[in-house]
């Protein structure tokens, strides 16, 4: 589900590939599967560009919510790509005079102190998880039991970029892509900045950068025949 017009898309691909967070060529996956492109929001690493990158995040939601695609109180970040994300997000959105709590867990519990696996606000009420990508929805499905076994709901799951592909490996290719597995089965949305659809058609663009990069665009299209969901 893409809540920003396409413009607002075509932007967050710009400045994705201008950081050198979207790119191409020969990508190995953790299925084993060679993409022709990689996303890795971790690359966002200063300052300014993870301000950047929260105000996509925090539009997105705003966006879905004012469509009443989502009721959300607080968020949640899974360690540890999602700690820096939802802190970011939970930043851009109190500017846009949406000040909401967030919360997020370590990977193991502390015994001293607070204790427990949980950092920041309590959970409760209708949360929304906050991640880079879904791509074997492992930390979706540890989020989903931290936040239930506090008392709280969870709203939906945002994340930066939805590759439209089909779980399992290079071989045994599942039905369902790892967002449309998350949907099914925690009957909740999941809210993408931007999809493979979107870097497609970047790709079709008349820009410098995307007519420089259209070398890349058959083998794009072939991963997504192959793949896509």
């Amino acid at each position: 589900m893409q809540e920003l017009p396409s413009e607002l898309r075509a932007e967050f691909i710009r400045f994705a590939l201008d950081h050198g967070v979207l790119g191409f060529g020969q990508f190995k996956t953790k299925a084993g599967r060679l993409s022709p492109y990689f996303f890795n929001a971790g690359l966002f690493h200063d300052g300014e560009t993870l301000g950047a990158l929260a105000e996509f995040y925090a539009r997105s939601l705003l966006n879905a919510e004012k469509l009443k695609h989502v009721q959300f109180d607080m968020l949640f970040g899974p360690a540890y790509k999602g700690i820096t994300l939802a802190s970011a997000t939970a930043v851009a959105l109190a500017r846009k005079e949406r000040n909401v709590p967030f919360a997020f867990n370590r990977k193991e519990a502390k015994d001293h102190g607070e204790g427990g696996v949980v950092v920041g606000a309590a959970l409760k009420g209708r949360v929304v998880i906050v991640d880079d990508v879904i791509s074997a929805g492992t930390s979706v499905r540890e989020s989903v039991q931290i936040i239930q076994a506090a008392g709280a709901t969870v709203a939906a799951v945002l994340i930066a970029l939805d590759r439209q592909e089909r779980s399992g490996t290079a071989e045994a290719i599942g039905e369902l892509s790892a967002v449309q597995e998350v949907q099914k089965l925690y009957g909740v949305p999941v809210i993408s900045i931007a999809c493979l659809d979107d870097v497609l058609h970047f790709l079709e663009g008349t820009s410098e950068a995307a007519h420089a990069l259209s070398v890349y665009k058959p083998a794009v299209q072939a991963y997504r025949r192959k793949y896509g969901a």
